[in-house]
């Protein structure tokens, strides 16, 4: 199959790849009767996800000696062949032994792994890495501060694009009609790694979130996206000048400084499970994807625990249609599982005990990956793992963004909001830190105008789910302010918000002291000064947690992972996902 290869001055190279000879096929693991022999693209409509984009094809390898990552100045495709180092390194029975010690848990945390047995043939690996933007927007969020120990946080957007883009991803992405169509970033999942690395927390957006895209110029020709004037589901992220765009959107809607991504899609699913063999899954009863209209991902498994690889594994990613009421929370759910399931599954072997299924997982891997410049090589994709792999299953949470229905889409509540918070402080989502000191409130460089020059918008955002806002909010804490001496704070009438803690926004570097100063004012915790491009200036946004009085309170902080966030241990190897009646069969 023909893929495109490394983008290099707005151009991509198409190579075919051929496998190489005798190379051997993954075991696969024992699979339930496929029933009509139905597969994931056989009938799928152009709204059923696929699961990450971009793959790269590649010429065949020749055999020559790959280059230690580790060695200096070895961190790229101009590092050399390696061969006269290798041999006086000891020659490939080293090299083996370091690549039979690689953990496999980047494979199944990065959505169908990532790096796995790289150096084996390290530049040729390189060449097949895609890379795109980090960030394509104007906001930037700052790198958290480093911990006593001078570590910080990672954080990483997971993206799987629906590409049909080609004729493999066609065939398994569905409609016809599609092909070609703007990519839509149907899997989303930002996994944040602690400054410690005793942890991981991951948190999955669904697709149908609504969100404001904000504004995003496409590096490669220069194509300015303007920000949506209302909110947009967030997998159209993509579709505005590439994933760099997704990665504003969730920096912008989160207030999480995102390091890297990667970004998968149908065919890259497909051949990297096939690479690493069968992952368990589970469910409760028969099930069949498939509508009496055809919609549905076609996957049909017996009641209990199959091994599940290839298009199969794709479809359980894919499935909504028959996992418990048929949303894209329910998908998140399978796809936490089985993300989980192949860290266990990977870790308890320990090793591909094959040199070729290493190979061919490296060749899988790096093909399908698209990356932001901060990971284009297989040294820094090591490196990464590395980092990955000194967290135990058993420290590692799954969770979905909590969210509320409006009419067929969702959007953000305030628990997400507690959720976005915890991942910010590095707070672990499994309740199993050591208690740590309050984290010191970090006071802007940006000198402060004096209050009577601070203009302020003051907006009503006191309403809730059950509760109407509060009449007169705006206009009586804008009085307050004036009061105060901040003598430009005018009440905003002119639309309904809500927020459930009182929140200050500003909009540029150049007015976070400005911000800052209003928080201290009134009592307002820094946490709550944010950064934001929905707002034109310093904006005041009361809260439901002050609904009334002309003191402001601040709520205690509650460090717990909301229940709606419906966390998932990575250690639970007893979860199942529940079948819908509707797609039983005897």
């Amino acid at each position: 199959m023909t893929q495109s290869g490394v983008r290099e001055d707005g151009k991509r190279q198409s190579v075919r790849h051929e496998p190489d000879p005798g190379e051997e096929k993954p075991t696969p693991g024992s699979r339930p009767p496929d029933g009509d022999g139905t597969s994931a693209g056989d009938a799928e409509t152009p709204d059923d996800e696929g699961v990450p984009a971009g793959s790269a094809s590649t010429p065949d390898v020749d055999g020559t000696s790959a280059t230690d990552p580790n060695s200096p100045g070895r961190d790229d495709a101009a590092g050399g062949d390696g061969g006269e180092s290798g041999r006086r390194r000891g020659g490939r029975a080293p090299r083996r032994r370091r690549v039979l010690k690689w953990s496999a848990l980047v494979l199944a945390v990065l959505i169908l792994g990532t790096a796995g047995a790289g150096y084996l043939y390290y530049r040729h690996l390189n060449g097949n890495i895609k890379k795109d933007a980090l960030n394509l927007g104007d906001g930037k969020v700052a790198a958290p501060t480093p911990n006593a120990a001078g570590q910080t946080p990672l954080n990483i957007l997971l993206i799987g694009s629906d590409a049909r883009d080609s004729k493999e991803n066609q065939k398994l992405g569905g409609a016809r009609e599609t092909f070609g169509a703007t990519p839509l970033a149907d899997v989303q999942m930002l996994l944040h790694l602690s400054a410690d690395r005793t942890n991981m927390s991951v948190i999955s957006m669904p697709r149908d979130t609504l969100v404001k895209i904000p504004k995003c110029t496409d590096p490669d020709d220069g194509k300015v996206y303007e920000a949506t004037q209302g909110r947009t589901m967030t997998n159209q992220s993509l579709g505005h000048g590439g994933p760099g765009c997704a990665v504003a959107t969730w920096q912008e809607l989160t207030g999480i400084h995102i390091d890297h991504f990667i970004m998968v899609d149908f065919a890259g699913v497909v051949s990297m499970a096939d690479a690493v063999g069968g992952v368990p899954v589970c469910v409760d009863a028969n099930i069949h994807s498939r509508t009496s209209d055809g919609k549905g991902s076609g996957l049909r498994l017996e009641k209990g625990t199959s091994y599940i690889q290839g298009e199969q594994a794709l479809q359980w990613l894919r499935t909504r249609y028959g996992f418990e009421d048929g949303s894209d929370l329910a998908r998140a759910k399978a796809q936490h599982m089985y993300m989980n399931a192949m860290v266990r599954q990977l870790r308890d072997n320990m090793t591909l005990s094959s040199p070729n299924k290493l190979r061919r997982l490296a060749e899988e891997a790096t093909r399908a990956m698209t990356v932001d410049p901060g990971l284009d090589t297989v040294k820094k994709l090591y490196d990464l793992s590395d980092e990955l792999r000194k967290v135990e299953p058993k420290r590692i949470t799954m969770t979905t963004m909590p969210n509320r229905y409006v009419g067929a889409r969702v959007e953000p509540t305030e628990d997400a909001e507690q959720l976005f918070r915890l991942v910010r402080e590095d707070i672990a989502l499994d309740g199993k830190d050591k208690a740590k000191k309050p984290t010191a409130e970090k006071a802007s460089a940006d000198p402060a105008a004096p209050d009577d020059e601070i203009p302020v918008q003051v907006r009503n955002g006191t309403r809730t789910d059950t509760l109407a806002a509060a009449r007169g909010r705006a206009g009586t804490v804008a009085g307050l302010l004036k009061e105060e001496g901040f003598t430009q704070a005018v009440a905003d009438t002119t639309g309904s918000w809500t927020e459930d803690r009182t929140v200050v926004r500003y909009p540029s570097a150049d007015l976070e002291g400005d911000a800052q100063r209003l928080a201290k004012a009134l009592g307002i915790p820094l946490s709550s000064v944010q950064r934001s491009t929905d707002v034109s200036g310093i904006t005041l946004v009361v809260g439901a947690d002050w609904r009334e009085g002309t003191a402001y309170k601040a709520p205690e902080e509650n460090d717990r992972t909301p229940k709606s966030a419906e966390a998932l241990n990575g250690a639970d190897d007893k979860a199942c996902m529940h079948v819908d009646p509707a797609f039983t069969w005897d």
